[in-house]
């Protein structure tokens, strides 16, 4: 059983008091309380009595990412006099326990020895596991800041190994998804904390985003792991979403930001170590800036199926991973191109047919330009595409010309004059927190009741783009449509389930609108 552990900085008895009622009412089953500022031990005696919870009691030196300047006596009478009648745990540091006397450790209380590197991977980190083997602590706790998302796997290997208990994991955003598969990989607790403005330590999430949004309590050691790989990712809703949505269908599964910097050797290093690290499960990928192309050529090269349309784009925006006793097998889709095209005909109440009757301005020429571009001219529709860059909407165009439907060039300040039935942006003009502003710019063509506006910015739900739209009377869809329709289609790609489309939504809409 893996612990939850709420990790709160103690101030003074009343606050104290305070944060240990709200980490009991949020979920915590154990809660560390971090006495580096605490100079008058006794003071805090009526709170530890009145706990509630089983507590960890930590004094963090400065020279181990603390704040407390006593010296190791100081430190350690204080944990013992605390700790004294009352049980539970004391965090000591391992450089502590080699430099004192072992009848100076506390001994009222069950000993957890700690080492932290906040610079990155410890040099030593074996012979310091090895350290902890020979000391005489209960629970051992290795944690360092993690270089890429690839220092996780390594704290999973430790959690395998463990010979007693163990807390294993990474501090900073891109050791995220250790503190959350802490409970796959059955280590003694995992750290987070009652508010975002009160963590003890860089990527520590909250209680609540444990809890609600990476289904804690739903995880187990089968557990499958999915994930969205971009960079940036932590402005991500795709957890939201997808997380939901497992929750909502009985999946056991979860989904994690997974950040992998924007090269191909990164993201290739990324998948070769996680797709065989034993014991992850994992089983499937949403890929986005910068990396669609990189998935795409990282299938090609491993021999690996991607669907005909995926690679006419020359963008993978979803893996599939099917695992048997022989071989692992990946699979790319591209679930874009069909949210783009159903959002297109669910508005407009038509068949995909249809579209060749339709003259469509694209605005942009870039990953999700191309996927539009792509989509309508095979269903042969007139596409015009509009960019900033004229050559890369020539370039583009001459791609898919003739591709059934028809593909021309246009600068983007020929806008005003176009007189097409469909507008579709699929650049970030107008994307939080730039609100104010619309890929339309100052001079928006001439838009009618016929005229439908299509918006695959997401963020916020309603743009300056789509609010011209609606003044002039046109249809609108906005991005939302476009990120749930494509959201769904993976999920079923993923599950073999049916996408519970209105909880997606739901969840989508909600999140924005708060």
């Amino acid at each position: 059983m893996t612990l939850l552990c709420a990790s709160i900085l103690v101030r003074d008895p009343a606050q104290a008091r305070r944060d240990l009622a709200l980490a009991a009412e949020a979920g915590a089953e154990i809660v560390e309380l971090r006495l580096d500022r605490i100079t008058d031990p006794a003071a805090l005696t009526p709170v530890m009595d009145r706990a509630g919870v089983p507590c960890v009691l930590t004094c963090r030196p400065t020279w181990e990412g603390g704040e407390s300047a006593l010296d190791d006596a100081e430190r350690l009478r204080m944990l013992e006099s605390l700790a004294s009648g009352r049980g539970g745990y004391v965090d000591v540091e391992l450089k502590t326990v080699q430099r004192v006397d072992g009848s100076a450790l506390p001994a009222s209380a069950s000993l957890i020895i700690s080492a932290h590197d906040f610079a990155g991977r410890p040099e030593r980190l074996n012979n310091l596991l090895l350290e902890m083997d020979r000391s005489p602590a209960t629970v051992q706790k290795i944690v360092w800041t993690a270089r890429t998302i690839r220092d996780n796997l390594e704290a999973f290997e430790i959690l395998r190994a463990r010979r007693k208990p163990m807390i294993a994991f990474c501090m900073g955003e891109a050791g995220i998804i250790s503190r959350v598969l802490a409970k796959k990989f059955g280590s003694f607790l995992t750290f987070a904390t009652i508010r975002a403005d009160a963590a003890t330590a860089p990527g520590q999430l909250t209680l609540d985003e444990l809890k609600s949004l990476y289904r804690w309590d739903a995880i187990g050691p089968n557990t499958r792991v999915y994930g969205v790989v971009a960079d940036p990712v932590m402005h991500s809703m795709s957890p939201a979403i997808h997380n939901a949505a497992f929750d909502a269908a009985g999946f056991d599964g979860v989904y994690l930001p997974m950040r992998v910097e924007g090269s191909y050797e990164s993201f290739k290093a990324f998948m070769e170590s996680f797709l065989h690290a034993e014991g992850l499960d994992f089983s499937g990928l949403s890929v986005t800036i910068p990396h669609k192309e990189n998935a795409l050529r990282y299938l090609s090269e491993r021999g690996d199926e991607v669907e005909p349309l995926a690679r006419r784009i020359g963008a993978v925006n979803t893996i599939i991973v099917d695992r048997s006793p022989r071989r692992i097998a990946l699979r790319g889709i591209n679930t874009d191109y069909a949210a783009i095209l159903d959002s297109i005909t669910s508005a407009l109440q038509i068949g995909r047919d249809d579209l060749k009757d339709r003259r469509v301005a694209v605005l942009g020429a870039g990953g999700t330009g191309r996927t539009a571009v792509a989509a309508l001219a095979h269903c042969g529709a007139t596409v015009v595409v509009y960019n900033r860059t004229l050559e890369r909407a020539k370039a583009l165009s001459k791609k898919f010309n003739g591709k059934s439907g028809k593909v021309v060039a246009a600068p983007m300040e020929k806008l005003c004059g176009s007189c097409c039935d469909i507008y579709l942006n699929t650049t970030s003009v107008g994307m939080h927190p730039k609100v104010d502003q619309s890929a339309f710019g100052v001079a928006p063509p001439k838009l009618t009741s016929g005229s439908l506006v299509f918006d695959t910015v997401y963020n916020p739900m309603k743009t300056l783009l789509l609010k011209q739209a609606e003044q002039a009377g046109a249809a609108t869809i906005s991005g939302v449509e476009m990120f749930v329709r494509q959201a769904a289609a993976q999920f079923e790609a993923w599950t073999n389930l049916k996408a519970p489309m209105t909880v997606m939504r739901e969840v989508i809409e909600r999140r924005l609108g708060s």
